[in-house]
């Protein structure tokens, strides 16, 4: 297996080919997509003039996108879902998703394409860890969220059946910043969770980490006797504490695949530890890597968010996404992590010792709920 993984970004780009694409000639592309009035999204468009620049002809760099300045997620929230459908795409059908609302309102986002990148580039890393296929249990999020619809997709293009729980993750939200507590449907996920392992022994578990930890400390026995090979997670941070105790006390013959990420930038890859490499504090063994071109993640100083900080150091999350379906410049995230350097498996730089990050006493409080 660490030989297909060495070789998992040729992989990854001679199955998706956009992936191949250098990352300033795509920004090249997604600016005359974007701002072409044939192609391009109200949203976009109607901002083209207020710019004070031609992003069509002054933006001809990753490193010029620069220009757009901080993306303020208020413009997103307040958008109608039918301005971001891309011109380009008007004959083609689409879906609209909403971000999980960790701080604050949620925002909405439209799908033609997207989706089906996710799938591709996720089915090849199952591939490559040789759990791809079988039947799925999904203890993820339904209705305008992209998880549970990426969880379909891909076990669509296997052919596997998905088993799926109600969850609402903003009811949990909803509660904490009430001041309640998250005991009461966190115990309801679960209960629903326990009865379709033991009744349908699917493959794979998709969760969220705060979930799992959850599930573990109620499970009568260990994952792999109910059929699973793998457990895959998103969402919600987990401790280097939290990851030690599931990888020794429930977890035995079972893989964890961890992504880091969110609806906006999608899913940064788990690359695994190198043997004799640096351990980073707090983290779990692990660095994430969003594949370019399609988004980037930069770890920023906190104080100035257009200087990168070394490799080691701990900053603030800085997230481009650059797809047909969603451009964002600049967007400051709601989360801290340390700058890694590239993996073997990922030639480009990643994060890791993923937290959240709050600015002030008076800034928006993140949430994360169970998601």
């Amino acid at each position: 297996m660490t030989t297909v993984l060495g070789a998992l970004s040729d992989t990854l780009r001679a199955r998706v080919p956009e992936l191949a694409v250098g990352l300033d000639a795509w920004t090249r592309r997604m600016m005359r997509w974007h701002f072409d009035p044939k192609t391009g999204s109200r949203f976009w468009l109607t901002r083209r003039d207020k710019l004070g620049f031609d992003p069509i002809r002054d933006i001809d760099t990753f490193a010029s996108l620069d220009r757009f300045g901080l993306f303020d997620k208020a413009e997103l929230r307040a958008a109608k879902a039918r301005d971001l459908y891309p011109r380009g795409y008007r004959d083609r059908p689409f879906r609209v998703f909403e971000t999980g609302g960790t701080t604050g309102a949620p925002c909405r986002i439209v799908n033609v394409t997207r989706l089906a990148y996710d799938v591709e580039i996720y089915r090849t890393v199952l591939e490559a860890r040789g759990v791809a296929g079988g039947d799925v249990l999904a203890m993820t999020p339904g209705g305008p969220h992209a998880y549970g619809h990426f969880v379909e997709g891909l076990a669509d293009s296997w052919r596997g059946a998905v088993h799926a729980i109600d969850f609402d993750p903003r009811w949990v939200k909803a509660a904490l910043r009430s001041g309640g507590a998250a005991d009461a449907y966190t115990g309801h996920l679960i209960d629903q969770t326990l009865a379709l392992l033991a009744a349908e022994r699917p493959t794979l578990l998709f969760t969220t980490s705060r979930l799992l930890v959850e599930l573990a400390m109620r499970l009568p026995r260990p994952l792999h006797t109910y059929g699973i090979r793998a457990v895959c997670t998103g969402g919600t941070s987990c401790t280097a504490a939290e990851a030690e105790f599931l990888h020794e006390e429930h977890l035995p013959g079972v893989q964890w695949i961890d992504t880091y990420g969110n609806t906006l930038v999608g899913h940064a890859l788990q690359a695994d530890a190198v043997p004799g490499a640096p351990v980073v504090p707090g983290g779990t063994g692990h660095s994430y890597h969003l594949p370019p071109p399609f988004a980037v993640l930069k770890v920023v100083d906190p104080a100035d968010p257009w200087r990168e900080v070394e490799v080691g150091q701990r900053g603030r999350i800085r997230a481009t996404t650059l797809l047909e379906d969603l451009f964002l410049p600049n967007l400051l995230e709601r989360d801290s992590a340390v700058r890694t350097g590239p993996h073997p498996w990922f030639p480009w730089d990643g994060v890791a010792a993923v937290r959240p990050f709050q600015e002030s006493a008076d800034a928006e409080e993140a949430v994360e709920g169970v998601y």
